[in-house]
């Protein structure tokens, strides 16, 4: 079967979601849960993904996110490689943690996102995994104890204005209350399963029309969002979005990765009083080369194409196994780690 196309522009807002190898578990304590929601926010600041609402499952999780550039595949492909590197070695596993692709479905600001913040937030109740004694807030694994708690204690990649504007709320305490109590009306504790399955408004069966979008469709929205999207589409396809074959695009989006990458080297040579050009005819082994590569993967979603193809590294095994020295060597040397604070502090001045 083809691989569903992703549709990726700037300011696009999707529900993302995916699921254990074999429905398997992806999180086996809070352990695995603290790193999964400190994988997502490094994800994030990659990325420059601002997520809406999330929660963490214990087989499966769900993301309602915005990419203020297109990227998309780009951050997907390393949150989802970074959490499995790091379960792997915590558990001491080996191969791979989710089934497959994750699924992205792109939503239209509105009743749609407003639904899908439901949906998300009251989805440890349809599991079970909640009940009215316990209250909605008892489940600590999801953006809603951030959306009614102290605004100061919600991280920095979470956005919740959109969240409580499309309910008509405000961001006081006042307000939270009123969000919460929003959201518990869209419970019936008799049926705790169908929680979160029908539009706040509409007609027809809107429990079905919302499985079946994300089941099995590629956009949750209006007829008008759909033929915008398919019009999109057309016009992508027909430009050719053919990649080079060093393995990134070549008519390349200046996204957000891109942008930190060329800052860490822009910033790295001026550290290193060395230019572009020189550092570039310099041996692939040259340690200035590897401190950039390494801070580059290591603050980055940039492939290791673009970084060996940037500095002139070799070919990827080589360059990975520079990459891989540098990082293995870095805690022993404190002028390596003094140069990378340094260049790290520059690129992050606001």
């Amino acid at each position: 079967m083809a691989r569903q196309v992703r549709i990726e522009f700037p300011g696009a807002i999707y529900h993302v979601m995916a699921r254990g190898d074999r429905r398997e578990l992806i999180v086996r304590d809070d352990e695995d849960r603290q790193t999964f929601v400190r994988t997502l926010g490094e994800g994030c600041e990659r990325a420059g993904f601002r997520v809406h609402a999330w929660v963490l499952m214990s087989n499966h999780y769900h993301l309602l996110l915005e990419t203020p550039e297109a990227n998309l595949a780009r951050g997907m492909g390393w949150l989802q490689n970074a959490y499995t590197r790091r379960i792997n070695t915590r558990h001491r596993l080996w191969g791979h943690l989710f089934g497959g692709r994750y699924k992205a479905i792109l939503v239209e600001p509105g009743n749609c996102f407003w639904a899908l913040l439901d949906y998300i937030h009251l989805n440890p109740v349809r599991a079970g995994l909640v009940h009215d004694r316990d209250g909605l807030e008892a489940f600590g694994w999801s953006s809603l104890a951030a959306y009614i708690g102290w605004p100061s204690k919600r991280p920095q990649w979470l956005e919740t204005e959109m969240g409580f504007s499309v309910v008509g709320c405000k961001d006081n305490a006042g307000g939270r209350r009123e969000f919460l109590g929003l959201l518990e009306k869209r419970v019936d504790w008799r049926k705790p399963s169908h929680a979160g399955l029908s539009f706040p408004e509409g007609d027809g069966n809107p429990a079905l029309a919302i499985h079946s979008a994300l089941r099995r469709g590629w956009l949750f929205g209006s007829q008008a969002f759909r033929e915008r999207m398919l019009r999109f589409l057309a016009r992508n396809l027909a430009s050719g979005g053919k990649r080079r074959e060093d393995g990134y695009r070549g008519a390349e989006i200046r996204d957000h990765g891109i942008q930190r990458a060329d800052s860490i080297i822009e910033v790295g040579c001026k550290t290193l009083e060395v230019s572009l050009e020189e550092l570039q005819r310099a041996a692939k082994s040259d340690w200035r080369k590897t401190l950039l590569a390494e801070l580059v993967q290591s603050q980055t979603v940039m492939r290791l194409d673009w970084i060996r193809s940037t500095l002139n590294m070799g070919d990827r095994s080589t360059c990975c196994r520079l990459i891989r020295r540098a990082r293995e060597e870095l805690p022993e040397c404190r002028d390596w780690k003094r140069m990378r604070a340094d260049i790290l502090k520059n690129v992050n001045k606001p």
